[in-house]
């Protein structure tokens, strides 16, 4: 009878094995953790502009590296100059791998320069990358306000600055050229959108702006090909890399009175230089955050992304890998001195006297 028994437990044990060998649901053959799940991008970047191109150009091609092909959704979250969108993946965002921030660079500089209403740590997020490091600013004035040489800019006095709000990247692109370019009597008007500073310009809102050299030739190029605007400075990043269209603009540091102010652009170019930072909020489990690392690396290696970005975006990818990413912002100079000044120059007060 022990015997029967004992064969019995042995035939029940190894239907067991074999059902375990053979179920989805047991053993190592599981599913992976994002299949039928959804990921929602939190972008920091209002819908239309040259952000949420970089965002679009970029999603399928994350979807088709994270294993199970999860879907992906975009949520817009413009507002506090990035403040929001840092804020909310710090104190918001559930840490489940669920969530993914892609921020502009002024998130990490807001955070450096404690700046008022931060609520988030730079140091605490995992990064996953960026498209893009290399980054060209320029300054021009409309047509109609005939200041089309350098010359007439810096005789004029009170010229109207259009910008985005206060601690954007734009706005303070926009203040430190009319620092730089010793513009005097500035009249700064903030809290634009991008599409609504084009308009505002054409109207004669305002007489000037600062933006990046691809969203103008992305949106409107008849602008430099008629000349409907005059260009008057660029801002490379890094210095050295020129934008083929603008080669012939003096660089702003060539306007520089000391070694100070070289200083201070040197810290604004690192700002700019971690480009659009894809990050994951404090908390969130390891092994997720190194499933979309990867997906984010091949993503970052692949020549269809490349293609597809530079059809969408209106120039070349330049990537920083996770560990780049890291690098770059952890070994950003936090000096209190130049801190002290960058604030200044980006703030809402009247500029300093040079």
């Amino acid at each position: 009878m022990n015997i029967q028994r004992a064969a019995v437990k042995r035939m029940i044990l190894a239907g067991l094995l074999v059902f375990t060998a053979l179920s989805p649901d047991y053993g190592f053959a599981q599913a992976p953790f994002y299949q039928g799940k959804t990921i929602t991008v939190i972008a920091g970047t209002a819908p239309g502009g040259i952000g949420d191109a970089r965002v679009k150009s970029l999603i399928p091609f994350l979807r088709k590296y994270i294993p199970g092909g999860p879907a992906i959704v975009v949520e817009y979250m413009d507002g506090g100059g990035g403040r929001q969108v840092g804020n909310h993946m710090a104190r918001n965002a559930r840490p489940d791998g669920l969530t993914i921030g892609a921020f502009s660079s002024a998130v990490i500089s807001l955070n450096i320069l404690r700046e008022s209403g931060v609520m988030y740590d730079i140091d605490k997020f995992f990064y996953l990358g960026s498209p893009e490091s290399t980054s060209h600013l320029v300054f021009y004035t409309r047509k109609e306000a005939g200041l089309n040489s350098l010359e007439k800019l810096r005789a004029a006095s009170g010229v109207r600055v259009g910008a985005r709000p206060v601690g954007h990247s734009a706005y303070i692109a926009a203040r430190f050229f009319a620092y730089y370019l010793g513009l005097k009597d500035t009249k700064f008007i903030p809290g634009y959108s991008a599409p609504e500073l084009d308009v505002a310009l054409l109207r004669g809102e305002v007489d000037a702006r600062a933006n990046t050299a691809t969203s103008v030739w992305q949106r409107n190029p008849d602008w430099v090909e008629k000349g409907l605007m005059d260009f008057h400075a660029i801002l490379e990043v890094p210095k050295g890399v020129k934008f083929p269209r603008f080669g012939q603009l003096p660089e702003i540091e060539s306007f520089a009175k000391s070694d100070k102010e070289i200083k201070l652009l040197t810290m604004s170019r690192t700002f700019r230089l971690t480009g659009s930072p894809y990050v994951m909020p404090p908390g969130t489990p390891k092994d997720r955050v190194e499933i979309v690392q990867e997906a984010m690396r091949k993503t970052l290696k692949d020549a269809d992304f490349h293609r597809e970005y530079r059809k969408v975006v209106g120039e070349d990818a330049d990537p920083l890998t996770p560990e780049e990413l890291t690098k770059t912002i952890r070994d950003t100079p936090r000096d209190a001195e130049l801190i002290e000044m960058f604030k200044t120059l980006s703030g809402p007060a009247p500029l300093p006297a040079r």
